[in-house]
């Protein structure tokens, strides 16, 4: 058994970039053809073995959280409908979900939002799963982490290449001198924030995984706020180097940017695609369509 048994999931953000979908319904909450984002990462979480689920949430997230919550109306109706294949899906949802949700009052950045799971998290190592980066895989990419971790300790960062000419996109790895013997295993000496191509010392790109041992806080709270005021996670992890090893790890699986208007119609048909009640009507339609 891992010794990852909580995860942190911060969810305060605004969602402009879904605009005006997300005005009143958190970014979290849309779906990827029936199963909300965070829905979709918790399930993640949960596969690995991970116990508690922690939200870190903002002003008009309520529906996230009920979601995870006993909804007695709605089970009830499906119950007396004889519903039973809904009903065992919503049931499943409250009955395998231990969630603690924290306000993060200001958004004062990623590593603020995390800084906010001390109290729920204490004194042992921890996962953060960003929802809107899908992963697809045979074995839940957290969970791959997690076995990295246990092995090695320090803190795991999950990484994927990407073309050069895409890692301004993105925060950039820097690798340390030396190699690991652990395949997809890559020790790093520090990151950048979204490096002009040319400048980028790598192209391995950081995606919205991460686990932490709990000195990462501390780190957090040493860090000076940006010019923006906020507080960020690739700055504690920057002080984290000090003190322990940090690794890059090249997961198994297929990443989708559901946070990215282009990558979440990417996710949509691909799981769609991959449906067995909807999957076949819906390949006759795609390809039905003259593009």
């Amino acid at each position: 058994m891992s010794k990852i048994r909580k995860a942190v999931f911060p969810a305060a953000g605004l969602g402009t970039r879904f605009l005006p979908a997300t005005k009143v319904v958190p970014k979290e909450m849309l779906p990827i053809v029936d199963m909300p984002q965070i829905q979709l990462a918790v399930q993640e979480a949960l596969d690995a073995g991970i116990e508690e689920i922690i939200l870190i949430t903002g002003r008009g997230k309520v529906s996230m959280v009920d979601h995870f919550d006993v909804a007695y109306e709605l089970e009830d109706h499906l119950r007396k409908r004889g519903q039973e294949e809904l009903l065992s899906i919503v049931e499943e949802i409250s009955k395998k979900t231990r969630v603690v949700s924290i306000r993060q009052k200001h958004p004062l950045g990623l590593g603020h939002a995390v800084l906010c799971a001390k109290s729920a998290v204490g004194d042992e190592p921890f996962a953060v799963i960003l929802s809107d980066d899908i992963i697809k895989s045979d074995r839940p990419a957290i969970g791959q982490m997690a076995e990295i971790y246990d092995a090695e300790g320090g803190a795991v960062i999950s990484v994927m290449q990407v073309p050069p000419d895409q890692i301004s996109k993105y925060g950039a790895a820097i690798p340390a001198e030396g190699s690991s013997p652990v395949p997809r295993l890559t020790p790093l000496s520090g990151m950048v924030e979204k490096p002009p191509a040319s400048e980028a010392p790598s192209n391995l790109a950081i995606i919205g995984r991460y686990v932490f041992p709990p000195e990462i806080f501390g780190c957090l709270e040493n860090v000076a706020p940006d010019a923006r005021g906020e507080i960020q996670l690739t700055d504690g992890i920057r002080e984290l180097l000090k003190s322990k090893a940090v690794y890059g790890y090249e997961f198994e699986g297929k990443r989708y940017d559901a946070g990215d208007k282009l990558g979440f119609l990417q996710a949509t048909v691909e799981f769609a695609l991959a449906r067995n009640d909807i999957g076949p009507l819906f390949r006759e339609f795609l390809r039905s369509l003259e593009v």
